[in-house]
């Protein structure tokens, strides 16, 4: 694979979904963000030239992204609207009616004209529920509500459901993802099927922060912690979301293109997989 530094070279580098369409390579992630955080995140990531957020009806601040959204689109009025990559996700899975109901109340809370990504924020009701979301999913981006389709935490036996049913694939699957939690089997029948993986956890929540194997290498190119795992991540091909309400972290998450790790430092670091699951763990679910 070819190295991020020669296909990213900046904050709006992008990954091509199976779709056609494009995903920015790194996003601010609002998970446990109050509205006030949220707003203020947002700004602060998009005036630092990130163009992609994520956001979810489970994080009940929606609504807060799309004032960020608005207060910068309104100071610079040389970005268009779409340059905005505005991710949101489903919260529970129930029937067909009401994922329609919810994709259609994501886009009049988060003030946007169209959803970039629409997510099932999980795999849990079982395969006839999933299959009814997932095809009210394929609806809503028929009417032109969502862009692009996908999924979130979904394990392997999820993803294979799509082949069976003979519906569209997920463009993307937001799961867990880090040295600690590599997730091989998923990545590997993610990438099977042309999915991308997106972390939603890049920096382990920085459970692992004080780790000596990260430390050297964060010493050895004068990085922090955070910023080898993020660099690890764009490395693998994966979209890190790392999240912050420090504007200073907020910008450091960012720089990540102006350096780049060795095959070595990288193997160093896959090594580290311990199956640590920092927050939500749903992928066997039936």
């Amino acid at each position: 694979m070819s190295s991020a530094i020669e296909t990213v070279q900046n904050l709006q580098g992008t990954i091509k979904l199976h779709d056609g369409t494009e995903i920015p390579q790194i996003g601010l992630g609002v998970y446990e963000m109050s509205n006030e955080e949220a707003e203020q995140a947002v700004y602060w990531a998009l005036e630092a030239g990130y163009r992609h957020v994520d956001s979810a009806e489970w994080y009940g601040n929606e609504a807060a992204c799309g004032r960020g959204i608005q207060k910068f689109l309104k100071a610079r009025p040389d970005i268009s609207p779409e340059d905005i990559y505005y991710t949101t996700k489903l919260q529970t899975n129930r029937s067909y009616d009401q994922t329609l109901k919810k994709i259609q109340q994501s886009l009049k809370d988060s003030r946007v004209d169209q959803i970039s990504l629409y997510l099932l924020h999980s795999p849990i009701g079982g395969p006839k529920v999933r299959r009814a979301c997932w095809e009210a999913c394929i609806e809503a981006k028929r009417q032109g509500w969502v862009k692009s389709i996908g999924v979130s935490n979904f394990g392997t036996k999820h993803i294979e459901e799509f082949e069976q049913w003979g519906l569209e694939k997920p463009v993307l699957n937001q799961v867990d993802l880090h040295p600690w939690m590599r997730r091989q089997p998923i990545v590997d029948v993610c990438r099977k099927y042309g999915i991308v993986l997106e972390a939603w956890a890049p920096l382990a929540r920085g459970m692992r922060f004080n780790h000596p194997v990260l430390n050297e290498v964060a010493k050895a190119h004068d990085k922090s912690p955070a910023q080898i795992l993020l660099r690890w991540s764009i490395q693998h091909g994966f979209v890190p979301i790392p999240k912050s309400v420090s504007q200073k972290r907020i910008q450091s998450n960012g720089d990540l293109f102006t350096f780049e790790l060795s095959q070595e430092e990288m193997a160093k670091l896959d090594e580290l997989d311990e199956y640590l699951i920092t927050d939500w763990d749903v992928v066997d679910v039936a």
